[in-house]
């Protein structure tokens, strides 16, 4: 068990892993803390929810502090702006199983492939705030902008390697708790250049904490059956306790632009720059570290400096004569490589995505309040950290994952100073719904 741990001390993608484990997307399996978190890119707002996300082309709202600054200017009158989400996680995880060979039949040795568990949760907060004030051609918000809110929880055991008939590897068994929080809170103004084309810029600050403990456990005895028995997790048998955990905030700036060549038509863009935080990690060792090792010694504390994606996108949205349909569409480039490459990693990697939003709006302009319904999908591809060495316990750990489609629907009551949206977003692995109100004085 000593050389597993020098292996685990020693093993500085296990360490990384630790550190970047929680950007991963929720397909991403969970040993030595690979642990998938929700991080979400998203607009906010109900309204934005409803057409798909494809938002930066019509930025009509006081979401557009956020969407695209640039879309303020839109506005005649003050508003304020609110909005609540609940989030349903389905989020799978590795439990265990064979990273390679067969299995040898014995005890919880006995499944082909990996096994997968999820870790369920529900969610509700408050996840927007806005006002927004217009003053000729120029357009000022404040905002408060939840980025994400993720709590999860993990227990994995018997991830096996080797031979079938000998030389069995069996991995350390883990638990993971997991509670990740990322506020935003900005400044946008917009100025209207001329009739058909609008600018802002944002200034935003970042909030972020995170805690991680992911315990190792060796088996409940140094028996040859324990080897392939359940884990107890009992105390005595804690080999190291792994610690994660961040407590920093960072100013970005943000960007946009507003283009309405027709009536019709119209085209946004918008870029967000990526956020620094500084990340610490530690490992102290349990009672069952084994020989050479005190219980309690902390034994690696680094800080490591961690680039989280920047974001760039742009889309055109289409208004039918008579304003009753509008289309839209969004393309969202979102750099995920920026994790890997702020920290080095050499054996691990990530790809940088697009994202492709499309959303319709019908209303019904006769109707007292007027009423629209909206439907909108979205498709979210694959960005979840993978391994690219050799180690089958990293590749079991750290798979590439799937490409995500989302769905959503949603509903707009609009009155003459008040409006409230309701919208769903629907995919494998999380549900959202979103209910937002705007009053405008």
């Amino acid at each position: 068990m000593a050389n597993r741990v020098e292996r685990l001390i020693r093993d500085t993608g296990v360490l990384t892993l630790l550190l970047v484990g929680w950007l991963a997307p929720a397909g991403v399996s969970g040993q030595e803390a690979a642990v998938p978190l929700q991080f979400s890119f998203s607009d906010p707002g109900a309204r934005s929810m409803g057409f798909g996300g494809a938002f930066v082309a019509l930025a009509d709202d006081a979401t557009a502090a956020f969407a695209n600054p640039a879309g303020l200017v839109q506005l005649l009158r003050p508003e304020v702006s609110i909005e609540v989400r609940h989030w349903s996680y389905s989020t799978p995880y590795t439990e265990g199983g064979r990273v390679e060979g067969l299995p040898s039949g014995f005890g919880i040795d006995a499944t082909v492939g990996l096994r997968t568990m999820t870790s369920e949760d529900n969610l509700t907060g408050l996840s927007f705030l806005s006002f927004v004030y217009p003053q000729d051609q120029w357009s000022f918000a404040l905002y408060r902008h939840e980025v994400a809110n993720f709590e999860f929880f993990s227990e994995s055991q018997g991830l096996f390697g080797g031979g079938t008939d000998c030389c069995q590897i069996r991995d350390f068994d883990q638990r993971v708790m997991n509670d990740l929080n990322i506020d935003s809170y900005g400044l946008s103004v917009a100025y209207r250049i001329s009739d058909s084309f609008d600018v802002g810029l944002g200034a935003v600050f970042y909030d972020a904490s995170f805690a991680s403990v992911t315990t190792l456990f060796d088996m409940d005895d140094d028996s040859p059956e324990s080897s392939f028995a359940p884990n107890s997790y009992l105390p005595e048998r804690l080999v190291l306790t792994e610690r994660i955990f961040f407590d920093d905030t960072d100013w970005i700036f943000t960007g946009g632009f507003l283009w309405r060549p027709s009536e019709s038509w119209s085209i946004g863009g918008v870029y967000r720059q990526a956020p620094d935080i500084d990340l610490g990690v530690q490992l102290q060792a349990g009672p069952a570290v084994g020989p050479g090792y005190t219980p309690g010694d902390v034994l690696l504390q680094a800080s490591l400096g961690l680039e989280l994606p920047e974001l760039y996108g742009a889309g055109f949205a289409y208004r039918a004569p008579g304003d009753r349909l509008t289309v839209t569409f969004q393309w969202d480039r979102v750099k995920y490589s920026n994790i890997v490459d702020s920290l080095g990693l050499d054996d691990r990697a990530m790809d940088d995505v697009d994202e492709l939003h499309l959303g319709a709006e019908y209303v019904f302009l006769t109707s007292t309040p007027i009423i629209a319904f909206r439907l909108g999908t979205w498709l979210e591809p694959d960005h979840q950290m993978r391994a690219i060495d050799d180690n089958p316990f990293g590749a079991a750990q750290l798979p590439r994952g799937e490409d995500e489609m989302h769905y959503t629907a949603g509903l707009g009551i609009v009155a003459r100073n008040f409006q409230i949206d309701l919208a769903i977003d629907l995919s494998a692995i999380v549900d959202t719904v979103s209910l937002s109100a705007i009053y405008s004085f």
